[in-house]
């Protein structure tokens, strides 16, 4: 039985609509305000915000490296400077058919197959928007063959900037360093921009990394209005770079080549020094690589040349060669027997050696008897191991210590290595074992465990010619505080003397006299050892690597000494036949430059030619032995530096500011 049927009046029917269409309305409304409010909020509050992104979408802001300071020397001669450069990157995320663009780029740019392996690595390990360099010093055909046909390849960027050029190559390679590319963790450390804008490079190796806060400068900014795919519409606005300072250094530009072309073929170094104020006038060491080739990006093949090299020409020798100093070492010694308070007039007899216990230690000959000053010309070994064992080691170690051995010296330049200078605890402490008589014998003839830098040797060889505890300098106009050489000058006069008698009298290194009247140069020669072999192996016909080294050590002039240098070849098998030479003629360049550059001129016909010719043949030889094709062509030159000619060059109007008052 069905229930009772509800009934619903007209009046009620009203009511329920009109509450239905008032709720509708009234989340049409609220709905209407959140969309208002909204609206309000992104085109009032946000509007800066999303007018910036809207703005990025239209506009590109580039960066633009700054110009590097240029490094001069003591007379504004330029060491490096800036060139003119051309070159094509690759944005990794623009780019679009790799294989096809790389075949395109290889055709225009006549890439070699290791340039392409090259580019393919570095777009395997680059971030998206980080450039990929394709070739740089390019010439402007090929640079305007790649522009006219960028439509066709998407993600080349062309550009014109600045690349870094050393006039005199790899004659300051080591001293100067190079520029590079900055690496993936560089750029996470810091964070900077600029580190990833095509063309930027900051300094590796050297002084170009030592001294990077002063000669990288400020970048500069173009902002330009660009399309959806990137295209250029319009230049907006321009702020030009700020270029880096100037370095001004004590470096002689032209004393450097000239003494980096007299190494030769040598591997070795020489340190020269003006002893009035103890400012580095050249610092070579040979070989060395090209720092040109360096900074526009070295080959696989070039890096594997140099590396391979039993010369080590990636090796900074002056400051992280260590070498037993041998003889050079024998001026040390004399002080510290004048300092014992023993008669330098006292006579040793010299039989051509020293009998300890069962060991005999050998002398250059048999010398008869000698006093100091006939000891230090004739460098008899005898004469230095009778009195050295009778004072001890301790008095020995801390004169060398006086004269700047084993000591780490203030400049800026990376990994400097400042050798051993022993003595009883020091041993005790190394090796945990006693100091004996044999270590004494051996230490105060330079050999043994002592082991010293080529640029030590040049300080103390100051130091002894200036009786002052001069202190190096390489940025012009450093403070350097007088300091008194704790020795008597009495005792330094007697060791200055016994080393004049080594070049100007009957001492071991006669042949090496200046070719002057009037200037008389001083010297000590040395020979270290290399390794414990027969007499029969140490000469020509022995192995290279075995041949004892050759030094040596002088200042000039012997009346009023004006320079101080040290000399090193390695494996040159004595210091009077391979060393000596060499001072002789940079220190003659110091006083006749003519005279100087005649004789290098005959001596480089012999060689080859000079630094750049026998670099290019090397590596042509090189490439011959692995199999490799020649190169198709050359980077270019770098301006050639007239500073070795016997006119001093003008001061360069283009470089920047400089950041140190100019030379006296």
């Amino acid at each position: 039985m069905s229930g009772p049927v509800r009934m619903i009046s007209d009046a009620q029917q009203s009511y329920s609509f009109s509450r239905r269409a008032m709720l509708l309305g009234g989340i049409q409304a609220t709905l209407g305000l959140v969309l208002a409010g909204r609206m309000t909020w992104l085109s009032v509050y946000e509007n800066d915000k999303y007018k910036l992104l809207s703005e990025s979408n239209r506009v590109n802001l580039t960066l633009t490296p700054p110009r590097r300071g240029w490094i001069v020397d003591r007379r504004g001669v330029p060491i490096a400077n800036n060139r003119t450069d051309f070159r094509v990157d690759i944005i990794p995320d623009r780019l679009e058919n790799k294989g096809q663009v790389l075949t395109a780029l290889k055709q225009i740019l006549r890439l070699t197959a290791e340039d392409i392996a090259r580019i393919e690595d570095d777009l395997k390990g680059a971030a998206g928007f980080q450039p990929v360099q394709v070739a740089e010093n390019l010439d402007w055909e090929r640079y305007a063959a790649v522009s006219v046909r960028l439509p066709e390849l998407p993600g080349v960027a062309p550009a014109r900037g600045f690349a870094r050029n050393y006039p005199a190559g790899a004659a300051v390679g080591h001293l100067i360093g190079y520029v590079g590319a900055a690496t993936s963790e560089q750029f996470k450390e810091t964070k900077d921009p600029l580190l990833l804008t095509p063309g930027f490079k900051l300094g590796k190796d050297g002084l170009e990394k030592m001294l990077e806060g002063t000669l990288r400068g400020a970048p500069g900014a173009k902002r330009s209005e660009v399309t959806a795919r990137g295209k250029l519409v319009r230049e907006l606005e321009t702020r030009p770079d700020t270029p880096g300072k100037t370095a001004r250094l004590t470096i002689d530009a032209g004393l450097q080549e000239y003494t980096a072309r007299r190494l030769g073929n040598e591997s070795g170094s020489v340190t020269v020094f003006d002893i009035t104020n103890g400012d580095i006038l050249a610092m070579v060491s040979m070989p060395c690589y090209d720092p040109n080739a360096f900074s526009d990006g070295i080959s696989r093949t070039e890096w594997k040349m140099l590396s391979e090299d039993d010369h080590l020409p990636l090796m900074n020798k002056t400051l992280q060669g260590l070498y037993p100093p041998g003889s050079t070492f024998k001026p040390a010694t004399a002080l510290a027997i004048l300092g014992a308070g023993v008669d330098p007039k006292r006579v040793v007899y010299c039989n051509g050696g020293y009998q300890l216990g069962n060991r005999r230690f050998g002398c250059l000959g048999r010398h008869g008897p000698m006093t100091m000053h006939t000891a230090i010309a004739r460098s008899c070994n005898t004469y230095f191991y009778t009195i050295g064992r009778e004072i001890g080691i301790d008095p020995i170690a801390a004169a060398a210590r006086k004269l700047g051995f084993g000591a780490e010296f203030d400049l800026p330049l990376p990994s400097q290595r400042y050798g051993t200078m022993p003595d009883t605890a020091w041993k005790m402490r190394r090796y945990k074992q006693e100091w004996t008589q044999a270590d004494t014998l051996n230490a105060a003839i330079g050999q043994g465990y002592v082991l010293v830098s080529p640029f030590q040797l040049a300080v103390a060889t100051a130091r002894i010619a200036s009786s002052r505890a001069l202190l190096p300098s390489l940025i012009i106009d450093t403070p350097k505080p007088p300091l008194r050489l704790d020795f008597p000058e009495e005792h330094l006069a007697i060791v200055r003397a016994g080393m004049d008698e080594v070049v100007n009298g009957a001492g071991t290194a006669g042949a090496s006299r200046l070719p002057f009247d009037n200037i008389r140069m001083a010297g000590k020669t040395g020979t270290a050892q290399v390794r414990r072999i027969m007499d029969r192996n140490r000469g020509q016909g022995g192995e290279w690597k075995y041949r004892d080294h050759g030094l040596f050590i002088c200042f000039a002039p012997v009346d009023n000494p004006r320079y101080a240098a040290s000399v090193v070849i390695e494996h040159g098998m004595g210091g009077s036949r391979a060393a000596a030479p060499v001072a002789k003629d940079v220190l003659t360049w110091l006083f006749d430059r003519q005279k100087a550059i005649d004789a290098l001129a005959v001596l480089e016909a012999g060689w080859g030619g000079d630094i750049r010719t026998r670099m290019a043949a090397k590596e042509a030889a090189f490439r011959t032995a692995q199999g490799l094709p020649q190169r198709a062509g050359q980077a270019p030159a770098p301006v050639p530096n007239p500073a070795a000619s016997p006119t001093p060059a003008a001061t360069p109007t283009a470089a920047p500011a400089a950041a140190s008052a100019p030379a006296p």
